[in-house]
């Protein structure tokens, strides 16, 4: 057993913390990411929910644990096959990788915003998606399209999650606490913004997540409102008018904001449906059994890790490739 190869598709990071394990059981892990670089969404994150945390500070720490580890960027993988002996990986570059197992760690998409259309991303320049607004974070400078800072941001949650009319009718789990972070840090990087976040339910289930909720109200003065937004359209000042229904108190309200942020939820990423493995009703991969082998496919010497089998937390992507290195090794043992 010692020393053999194992494929880990996918460098963010499920697939670098995959790696290390599995490098700690003593196998060989080859990681194989269709990026430049590795890291995943992740490394393209600001600050991370509950404590704030750099998002880089993660990644430092897991590339520092990967170190030495082979890899091959710029390489997707199209086709997964495996006889019962070994998996073979081909690229779309014509690419072929063999290994004694694989883990499928293959994250999520982002939802298209240009699919709702009514809330006009893709049309009005100050109409932009939570990975837009970590972007201007990560940066430094959140502006508007003119350069000014805005005044007024309205959040909007769950866009591309729980909707049926885009076939996207799963929670993506981490959409609520993320706007509840991106509110505070609005207000922090730009003194008297005034943040209104617009939700269908706020589910705030984890560790300090409640917490972060109350703070964001009593400390940076973000206001909540439950209901959906129907319609976002443009002024000819380049704001955004929004028509909303509070169905808190049944009435429909008008604002104007300079900026609107759409919280797109994740998606199931092309190959769940090219690698001939089961998938959910969610699109994404399936697991051999959803409560005593989430990380083992239905395929054998397949296995499964972090969202490619669904939305997941940081916290539970790091905890389930640690234990798909375990399970490996014990599969292989026998």
């Amino acid at each position: 057993m010692t020393q053999e190869r194992i494929l880990v598709i996918g460098g963010g990071i499920a697939g670098l913390q995959a790696a290390a394990a599995l490098r700690e059981e003593g196998f060989r892990p080859l990681i194989i990411e269709k990026s430049p670089a590795t890291g995943g969404h992740v490394a393209r994150w600001d600050r991370l929910f509950p404590t704030q945390l750099h998002a880089r500070e993660v990644i430092d720490t897991l590339s520092t644990a990967t170190d030495g580890i082979e890899s091959a960027t710029g390489q997707e993988i199209v086709s997964l096959q495996s006889d019962g002996t070994g998996v073979t990986a081909l690229s779309a570059t014509g690419e072929r990788f063999e290994g004694r197992a694989a883990v499928v760690a293959t994250g999520f998409d982002l939802f298209d915003a240009r699919l709702k259309e009514e809330y006009g991303y893709g049309m009005y320049e100050n109409v932009i998606t939570s990975a837009e607004l970590e972007a201007m974070f990560r940066d430094g400078k959140v502006t508007m399209r003119n350069g000014e800072a805005p005044k007024r941001v309205a959040i909007l949650h769950c866009v591309g999650s729980r909707d049926e009319k885009v076939g996207q009718n799963h929670c993506s789990k981490v959409c609520c606490i993320t706007g509840i972070k991106q509110a505070i840090e609005l207000t922090e990087a730009v003194p008297g913004v005034q943040v209104t976040n617009f939700y269908m339910d706020l589910r705030a289930f984890g560790n300090g997540y409640e917490e972060l909720y109350r703070r964001s109200q009593i400390e940076n003065g973000v206001t909540y409102v439950r209901g959906r937004i129907s319609e976002a359209g443009e002024t000819i000042d380049k704001r955004i008018q929004l028509k909303v229904e509070d169905t808190l108190v049944g009435r429909p309200l008008r604002m104007t904001v300079d900026m609107l942020v759409l919280l797109v939820g994740m998606r199931a990423p092309k190959c769940c449906s090219t690698f001939g493995l089961p998938t959910q009703a969610n699109g994404f991969f399936a697991p051999r059994d959803p409560y005593t082998q989430t990380v083992a496919s239905t395929t054998p010497g397949i296995y499964l890790a972090g969202t490619a089998t669904g939305p997941k937390t940081i916290g539970e992507t790091i905890n389930e490739a640690v234990a798909v290195a375990r399970r490996i090794r014990m599969d292989l043992k026998k």
